[in-house]
């Protein structure tokens, strides 16, 4: 397992930051991991969950500003 590291990599995206979250989460759920690997798995993915709420907010932040700041659901065409 890799060690922790800051979730604000150069060249992570929030598509492979949700893949590693998912596979951690995999890992974690089957109960194998020693004490110390469960312990930087949850940093990690800790670490992982406040880059994907972050990217989201951005995403959600430039929708708003595309859409005049009055955020509706989208109209089906």
């Amino acid at each position: 397992m890799p060690d922790p590291q800051p979730a604000q990599d150069g060249g992570l995206t929030f598509e492979k930051a949700l893949e590693e979250l998912e596979e951690l989460v995999a890992r974690m759920e089957e109960g194998k991991l020693p004490l110390e690997e469960s312990l930087a798995a949850y940093q990690r993915g800790a670490q992982l969950i406040k880059f994907c709420e972050s990217r989201l907010a951005d995403a959600q932040a430039r929708i708003a500003v595309l859409d005049g700041d009055t955020l509706r659901d989208l109209e089906a065409q």
